[in-house]
């Protein structure tokens, strides 16, 4: 049995594949609430695998939360390092069609603390 957490890479190719279209042309039909939970958290957690550690806290509510990139653990209260965002601009993003930086510039995607911007080095972690 799979570990809690563990993602197949097929798994979150054909997630990201099930809302392609979406991200590709926002006029699209809205994928369903589960397409969307399912590409959302597959990514995440596969940004998760690609850069484990506990420095920095990637938030995609209301789907996902997930720490990632080595350094300092957190262990309670607010993270020091947070990057948050909605689930389309975090698939955008997860899939290289946005770029971190012009994500944060457009107010589209919130990073604090001095090792947030780390995340950008590990995307995208699917492609479309």
């Amino acid at each position: 049995m799979a570990r809690r957490g563990a993602v197949d890479p097929a798994e979150v190719r054909a997630a990201v594949a099930a809302v392609g279209d979406w991200l590709r042309d926002d006029s699209s039909p809205a994928p369903a609430r589960a397409e969307l939970a399912t590409a959302v958290r597959g990514t995440a957690r596969a940004l998760a695998a690609d850069a484990p550690g506990h420095s920095v806290e990637v938030r995609v509510p209301p789907f996902v939360a997930v720490q990632c990139i080595e350094g300092p653990r957190h262990t309670r209260g607010t993270p020091p390092n947070v990057v948050e965002t909605d689930p389309r601009t975090w698939l955008l993003l997860a899939t290289g069609l946005l770029g971190f930086e012009q994500a944060h510039e457009s107010g589209a995607l919130s990073a604090s603390g001095s090792r947030a911007g780390e995340v950008a080095r590990w995307l995208p972690v699917a492609q479309l």
